[in-house]
């Protein structure tokens, strides 16, 4: 019983895991649809390496390819 819970268990952590692996154009074109839809029209998106410097008014709007990049937002 004790075997089939921690099976359960690591299956589910696995399937987190493939989710947050998404592609960054993939979600980069998602978040770009939400921005639009919401009617903004000057912004900037950037993909950028996690942890990179950046201009400090641009603000993380997602993480992408397993956690090893940023999609940045800029008004503007």
């Amino acid at each position: 019983m004790k075997k089939r819970v921690l099976g359960l268990a690591l299956s589910l952590c696995s399937l987190s895991v493939f989710a947050a692996a998404k592609p960054c154009e993939e979600l980069k074109s998602e978040i770009e649809a939400k921005i639009q839809a919401n009617g903004a029209t000057q912004y900037t998106l950037e993909i950028v390496d996690k942890g990179s410097e950046s201009d400090s008014e641009m603000k993380v709007v997602g993480s992408c390819d397993g956690g090893t990049k940023e999609i940045v937002y800029k008004r503007g």
